[in-house]
């Protein structure tokens, strides 16, 4: 526990005796003060805990969680994560600092390298430009900027600029202007901080990270603006079975259809089959060739694609380890865990999968007021792109379906977790009542 400031001491006085006594080598009444001392100390550090206990029990009792855990941290004290050694490509436990670092720049830029066989063919500036940004629009953004955020390369939170207003506006308001006229990004803004997040399975393996992008926080004003011009599009285009990432609607709602279809199936005496779908590093493996194209077929503006693609090109990145950040390395494809844009985006690249995969054409599923339903997406789709189920039984279905393996895919670069890395297919099958569920996990093809 860290050491707290009292502002009175009951004990004081009798510290000072103490120390007297001590110098005058009065042994009997030494020892006597220093007993009284310590247990006015027990006394009163008890009552000072059990202060601090009911100010914390107020602050969670009322929703001040920001206070809760401020005062917490300033009990316990700071926590300092300490990264300890990590396995190389090899399997071999790496413990220096350097071979560390180098180990988590070879696996992130391994994991965001991209295909030197499908080169990005970029038709240069477009001169049909969208509307221009407004100071108001600048002013929105920096305001609807979450606070208290880690910040990026550059060190400077977005509470400075919001401390500066009108004049932080002002030069902001520049800034994008001349991004949006010019489509180019200042390389301040390209570059980013990749953060390792342990999840779960063998802290030693960089596979089971979750690497966070720290971005720029000036960078998030222009982002923001371009999000919501491209809102509007991408509204238009999604689905209502898509949850996640939407404004209004999240996987509450798609657990609680799932909840409701299960009664229904119950008080019927109806079987469901659920095939729940999650892919691994999806964020991490779109491809940025194949996204332009996925945004000009879906109708987004030229300009605005080009916006994106030339912040995509040339992006840098560092990953900030315990043993201090490694050298830049270029990002490949993917979109980022962090970033403003990469759920909207990640969204548009999903559904397009879904479109092609023929699973609106096909009539089986489950009839809700004349509609056909077979498939829930929150925040992933639940369903099997490019894959096959036999019997042409979908996802969500009535009727008994017979899994197997899925083929990778040639956008995500995924595939199905086949039967060879379990010891049965039936390992992935879990019965609840009349309602049978399949659990079925991608993983990343390693090329």
């Amino acid at each position: 526990m860290q050491k707290n400031k009292m502002a009175v001491w009951g004990g004081l006085t009798n510290s000072c005796e103490r120390r007297e006594a001590k110098s005058k080598g009065e042994k009997e009444r030494y020892k006597h003060l220093n007993a009284e001392v310590q247990r006015i100390a027990r006394r009163d550090k008890k009552a000072f805990l059990s202060d601090q206990c009911k100010e914390r029990e107020e602050n969670n009792r009322t929703g001040k969680t920001r206070d809760l855990f401020k005062k917490i941290r300033n009990t316990k004290g700071i926590f300092h994560a300490k990264m300890g050694s990590i396995k190389d490509r090899n399997g071999m436990d790496l413990t220096e600092a350097e071979d560390i670092k180098k180990r988590w720049q070879e696996y992130t830029e391994e994991l965001y390298k991209k295909d030197l066989h499908d080169p990005d063919n970029h038709d240069g500036v477009i001169t049909d430009l969208e509307p221009d940004i407004l100071e108001c629009e600048v002013k929105w953004a920096l305001e609807s900027i979450t606070t208290n955020k880690a910040s990026g390369g550059d060190g400077i939170p977005v509470e400075i600029f919001q401390i500066q207003k009108d004049d932080a506006v002002k030069v902001l308001h520049s800034i994008c202007q001349q991004i949006w006229k010019t489509q180019q990004w200042p390389q301040d803004w390209k570059r980013s901080v990749f953060i390792p997040i342990p999840k779960k399975g063998n802290a030693k393996e960089c596979s089971n990270y979750c690497t966070i992008k720290l971005i720029s926080h000036a960078s998030k004003v222009m982002l923001k603006i371009l999000q919501a011009r491209l809102q509007q599009y991408v509204n238009c285009e999604l689905p209502n079975v898509q949850a996640g990432f939407r404004k209004g609607r999240g996987t509450r709602d798609q657990i609680a259809n799932i909840r409701w279809i299960m009664e229904k199936a119950k008080e019927f005496q109806k079987s469901i089959y659920f095939c729940f779908i999650d892919y691994a590093k999806a964020f991490d493996c779109v491809d940025h060739n194949q996204l332009w194209k996925i945004l000009k077929e879906m109708g987004i503006p030229d300009h605005l694609i080009c916006l994106l693609r030339n912040l995509y090109a040339g992006q840098e990145a560092t990953v900030r380890t315990g043993h201090g950040t490694t050298d830049w390395f270029q990002i490949g494809k993917g979109v980022h865990q962090g970033c403003i844009l990469s759920p909207c985006l990640f969204n548009l690249y999903a559904e397009y999968i879904m479109r092609n995969d023929g699973l609106e054409e096909t009539q089986a599923g489950i009839k809700i007021a004349g509609r056909n339903i077979n498939n829930l997406s929150a925040p992933l789709p639940g369903w099997i792109p490019l894959g096959r189920v036999l019997q042409d039984h979908p996802p969500l279905s009535s009727s008994a379906p017979n899994l197997e393996p899925v083929p990778p895919h040639p956008l995500f670069l995924s595939h199905l977790l086949s039967s060879d890395h379990l010891n049965h297919l039936e390992d992935l099958i879990m019965y609840i009542d009349t309602c049978k569920l399949g659990f079925l996990v991608l993983f990343p093809v390693v090329f």
